[in-house]
């Protein structure tokens, strides 16, 4: 946790995480470019969660669920981003990703998202999705 890149716990991101395959391989830059980097990377990861989309739990396009502990750390501001169902990707993943370390600024954008929402957002949303993917924006090996 106290290399957690968002304060407060309320999401969980650090650099070069150990605990992806392969992270200790480093690129003539420093750069971590182990196979499980490139799988986070690209987004690879991402694929099992189709599932839950398929069995109804998810949306492509939605907030991101939390884990049961940063749900515990939620004040009622944050829970309200919670009240449409969780999605693979979503509005602050196409305008940061992982660049986006603020958690506030990460529910801003959930909760624009859930106040403006209609088919063509979600559309946008996918589109940018597939493009943010394909160039590695704001990827990190998480």
């Amino acid at each position: 946790m106290e290399q957690n890149r968002v304060s407060g716990g309320m999401m969980f991101k650090i650099d070069d995480d150990p605990r992806i395959i392969g992270s200790e391989k480093k690129d003539s830059q420093g750069r971590p470019c182990g196979i499980g980097n490139f799988i986070r990377n690209t987004s690879i990861d991402e694929f099992p969660q189709f599932w839950n989309v398929l069995k109804g739990d998810m949306s492509l396009v939605g907030t991101r669920p939390p884990l049961p502990d940063e749900w515990e750390k939620y004040d009622p501001h944050h829970r309200a981003r919670m009240t449409v169902k969780p999605g693979i990707t979503g509005l602050w993943q196409i305008s940061g990703r992982s660049d986006i370390t603020d958690f506030e600024e990460v529910v801003r954008l959930d909760m624009e998202y859930i106040a403006t929402w209609d088919i063509k957002l979600d559309v946008k949303i996918l589109l940018k999705t597939v493009g943010v993917v394909f160039k590695e924006s704001g990827a990190s090996g998480r």
